[in-house]
């Protein structure tokens, strides 16, 4: 007996040794895995150019707008003669990110600021050096209605021997009005998207994409 209590207690320490081990095997394949995502991330931000948009923070009397990307408006993507192809690919072009800032009292209205993130694509169907891409900022009420909706111009020139650029635009005219002093922002919502045909429309929807396929540069969407 006292040969076999002397045994389990020894085992103790040897079964607490093994799940140390084992949990920080876990820890640093965890560690491994974000540190790759990180490196893509970054390696993603490198290829695109993605630049930052910051906005200046700003003391509000309350919480601001909801603002957000409108899905099937994010991407915009010319197909000739709509066929579904890498060969068909015109301009493209993607909302990369939307950054916002507000600022209101009494019963002022909500001055809004907005900064958004575009990348820009050329494919094998693009005529020219140069595109003017139109997008849009909504203001609603939440779950309402369409309160306003204005249009933006944005002319893209792509470098000699470039496919891809990105960039950044501000719009910092944006006004919300209040009817009364207790109404916040969380009431409102702002939304941004490309203008795009149905059928660009439709082609969001399914959540297709052009893959690079070295084997065969005619891959279709996925």
């Amino acid at each position: 007996l006292l040969f076999l209590s002397v045994a389990l207690f020894g085992a103790v320490p040897v079964a607490n040794a093994f799940a140390q081990s084992r949990s920080q095997q876990e820890d640093d394949e965890r560690r491994k895995q974000q540190d790759e995502e990180d490196k893509k991330k970054k390696q993603k931000e490198k290829d695109w150019a993605i630049g930052d948009a910051p906005l200046p923070k700003v003391n509000t009397a309350g919480p601001c707008p909801f603002v957000r990307v409108l899905y099937d408006a994010s991407r915009y993507v010319e197909l000739k003669d709509r066929k579904e192809t890498a060969e068909a690919v015109g301009y493209t072009g993607e909302i990369q990110g939307v950054k916002s800032t507000c600022a209101y009292k009494g019963g002022e209205p909500i001055k809004l600021k907005l900064a958004t993130d575009f990348a820009f694509g050329r494919g094998p169907q693009a005529e020219g050096a140069s595109k003017v891409y139109r997008y849009w900022v909504a203001v609603t009420v939440r779950n309402v209605a369409v309160l306003e909706k204005q249009y933006f111009d944005l002319k893209v020139a792509f470098p000699k021997g470039a496919d891809r650029v990105a960039m950044a635009d501000r719009v910092e005219d944006i006004e919300i009005p209040r009817a009364t002093p207790t109404v916040s922002g969380t009431n409102f919502e702002v939304l941004v998207g490309f203008d795009v045909t149905p059928e660009m429309i439709a082609f969001n929807r399914m959540g297709k994409r052009f893959r690079t396929n070295i084997a065969n540069p005619a891959a279709g969407a996925e």
